[in-house]
């Protein structure tokens, strides 16, 4: 009954038997190989364009240097409050842009909005030296919440981010739940929708370790390859990334494990929800669900061994917010959480 994070999970086994497979024989270093070019390849079919590809090892690293190379050092990233670049990256993304400022826009359930965003940039207009100019714009798909923006909403946000002079950059750590809640095209909800890099999270999917910077502009790559280098992102043996993202992607297999992910959530909420004293503040949508518990309900939950995490409660309106003798908590699914885990948590609630 492990529901703190799909970090948690182990890796699929379709990925352990390509990283097996992978190990036969020399390959060329450094992404030379001839599993990155398959990866790079298959990405771009899969996004139907001719997109540039870099690989990382870290969600982390994917986000702070596709920031750096659309955001110079003066310049303003906007993003949600809750987004992962603003609260759980150790101001990784002003870090490698050398000073850059976030910005933060405000919006219900981790989603920032069109009339937030218009109050952002009007305080920081473009020209006067003594502000910082407005560079970048960060959405999270699916974001802190387990939301996802429509392909509508981003589209518009997007223009309005490149009326403002802004390239738009996607945190896709849980892209792939995304894709499978909206079951939409990766095109339609990237580059046909404005989005001009997106960092692609295998990890969280079913991956060892692998993330995937993807600019659909290939000219905004330029010097990418200096900057991942010089910040010690190249790694030697990047047959490993691309063996992972072939496998993850053939047989749209990334796709079939966001989907098992994306129904055990709705099976945990659905069960959550006729619990009484328990409430579910927002829809799930993917593979994350917040809830409300009495604090004897989750005292009894932990006592049976199950783990989720606390969660801040910024997130939630006034009208929901825990009152005395509730707790506010994160419980997320993976592609190898089991429906008989779900069973044996959901008695334990019923029991209590």
């Amino acid at each position: 009954m492990n529901f703190t994070s799909d970090n948690s999970a182990p890796a699929s086994p379709e990925i352990l038997d390509a990283l097996i497979a992978a190990n036969k024989g020399p390959q060329a270093a450094y992404g030379e190989d001839d599993y990155t070019r398959a990866a790079t390849a298959a990405l771009r079919a899969v996004f139907e364009t001719n997109c540039e590809v870099a690989f990382v090892a870290t969600g982390t690293a994917a986000n702070s240097l596709a920031l750096a190379q659309v955001t110079p050092s003066w310049g303003g990233i906007f993003c949600h409050p809750q987004a992962h670049i603003n609260t759980n990256e150790c101001a990784a993304p002003e870090a490698f842009c050398h000073g850059a400022k976030i910005i933060t826009v405000p919006g219900d359930f981790a989603k920032m909005t069109g009339d937030g965003l218009t109050a952002s940039l009007a305080r920081y207009p473009r020209g006067p030296i003594h502000t910082v100019q407005p560079a970048a714009m960060s959405l999270s798909q699916a974001t802190e919440s387990g939301t996802i923006y429509s392909v509508d909403e981003i589209a518009t946000l997007a223009d309005m981010a490149h009326a403002a002079g802004m390239k738009v950059h996607m945190d896709g750590a849980r892209f792939a739940n995304a894709i499978a809640a909206l079951n939409v095209s990766p095109a339609e909800m990237t580059w046909r929708a404005g989005v001009d890099v997106l960092c692609l999270g295998a990890t969280k999917g079913g991956a060892l370790a692998c993330e995937a910077v993807i600019f659909f502009d290939p000219a905004l790559a330029r010097d990418f390859g200096f900057r991942r280098k010089q910040s010690g992102h190249v790694v030697s043996k990047g047959r490993w990334f691309g063996a992972q993202m072939t496998a993850w992607l053939q047989d749209e297999l990334w796709l079939r494990l966001a989907r098992h992910a994306n129904a055990q959530s709705r099976l945990l909420a659905d069960g959550l929800a006729g619990i009484p004293g328990v409430r579910i503040p927002w829809p799930v949508q993917t593979n994350e669900v917040f809830a409300i518990l009495p604090q004897k309900l989750d005292a009894a939950l932990r006592a049976a061994g199950a783990s989720y995490y606390f969660w801040p409660t910024q997130g939630l309106v006034p009208a929901q917010a825990p009152v005395n003798g509730e707790v506010f908590v994160r419980m997320i699914t993976s592609f190898a959480t089991t429906e008989a885990e779900i069973a044996q948590f959901l008695q334990v609630c019923r029991a209590i």
